[in-house]
């Protein structure tokens, strides 16, 4: 089998990277992965940091030497002139893993993360066209946008209008349905995996790692930096949840399917964690206790209770919030959990000890 990974060096592509290096090591001919520079920190140097790290940590199974002997890191500049590094008479098992995620709501940002998203999509999947033997496309649960009720894994048959919160879910569904039209005209096997939001480690050590802190953790952070004297009204609706996959589970999903022929697959917990008490959960670990949860609403016309409450709704609060006042709805997971179940903890508790988890390294990402 021959790989071509974007997103390595990422949250969930480390992982997927990680996985395959496990399990299907012996039956990997090469490995293609497209990495960024970092500072002055060359591509194939974040590679080996990655590697090291995770052969440190007991992530993956050869040796750092042995692995490399497997991978080829090619800087990302060329990323759209595949004849430079692929092998002409070879076929490639493309995961595209890289991903723009910005949950901006504000319109002068739609371009951005349309370019970063979509057009990025587009342009690659044309470039390597000749040299792929499937595609397989890692989108978002949430790219369905603000959907009611229990959904299944086929998003594409949904012919309703969506209610995206942002331009993020609708570059990735906008993304989705291009490859599958795409893929149908050049004969391209296209597979969507849909993980929801990511979270620390459930199976594999260290327990409750995760590389990046986004999303809830910048909510826990946000709260963590701040005055905890003011006071702050928090809109939620509290019929809504919370729906965190542990990415290891995440990426151990996702290399069992790549040789499946499963063409749509959402990733995702069968059990959530009510938004309010989420809410309050985290608030509470990051040692937070003055606040409310209103579904009441709360904005610069009715005026701002606190200075802390106004930052909140003029910085992550304005973000964050279509996903706390956001519909009811949950997800199937027969077909999720017939191929690997969803390991058994209390959501809750999850919850609060990745959060303690993020504290503990004051939320400082991995420097790969």
């Amino acid at each position: 089998m021959n790989i071509v990974l974007t997103g390595a060096t990422g949250t969930l592509g480390s992982k997927i990277l990680f996985e395959l290096c496990n399990f299907k090591f012996d039956s990997l001919a090469s490995v293609i992965l497209i990495v960024r520079k970092k500072g002055r920190v060359s591509p194939q140097a974040r590679v080996k940091n990655m590697l090291e790290y995770g052969f440190n940590s007991g992530a993956v199974t050869p040796d750092v030497a042995t692995l490399l002997g497997k991978i080829k890191v090619v800087p990302a500049h060329t990323l759209l002139s595949p004849s430079t590094f692929l092998e002409k008479q070879k076929k490639y098992h493309f995961i595209h893993s890289a991903g723009y995620v910005n949950l901006s709501v504000y319109p002068e940002n739609k371009d951005e993360i349309f370019s970063e998203n979509f057009d990025f999509t587009k342009n690659i999947f044309h470039a390597f066209e000749p040299y792929i033997s499937k595609f397989t496309f890692i989108s978002t649960a949430f790219s369905i946008g603000n959907f009611s009720g229990v959904l299944n894994n086929d998003y594409l048959s949904i012919d309703s209008p969506k209610e995206f919160r942002n331009a993020y879910e609708a570059s990735k569904n906008a993304t989705e349905k291009f490859l599958v039209k795409a893929g149908k005209t050049e004969n391209i096997p296209i597979q969507i995996l849909r993980p929801s939001v990511l979270g620390g480690n459930a199976i594999d050590h260290p327990n409750f790692f995760i590389s990046k802190y986004m999303v809830f953790y910048l909510f826990a952070k946000f709260f963590h930096k701040s005055n905890a004297g003011d006071q702050i009204r928090i809109m939620a609706n509290a019929d809504s949840g919370l729906n965190i996959i542990p990415t290891d589970y995440a990426a151990k999903v996702i290399v069992k399917v790549l040789e499946t022929d499963i063409e749509q697959l959402n990733i995702v917990h069968h059990k959530e964690t009510n938004i309010v008490r989420g809410i309050s959960k985290i608030l509470e670990t990051v040692g937070f206790n003055t606040f409310d949860i209103t579904q009441e609403i709360v904005n610069q016309t009715l005026g701002f209770e606190s200075v802390l409450e106004k930052l909140y709704y003029e910085t992550i609060g304005v973000h964050l919030n279509p996903y706390l006042t956001a519909k009811a709805y949950s997800w199937d997971t027969t077909l999720l959990e017939s191929i690997l179940a969803i390991p058994s903890y209390d959501v809750e508790e999850y919850l609060v000890k990745t959060v303690e988890f993020a504290k503990a390294k004051n939320f400082r990402n991995q420097n790969w």
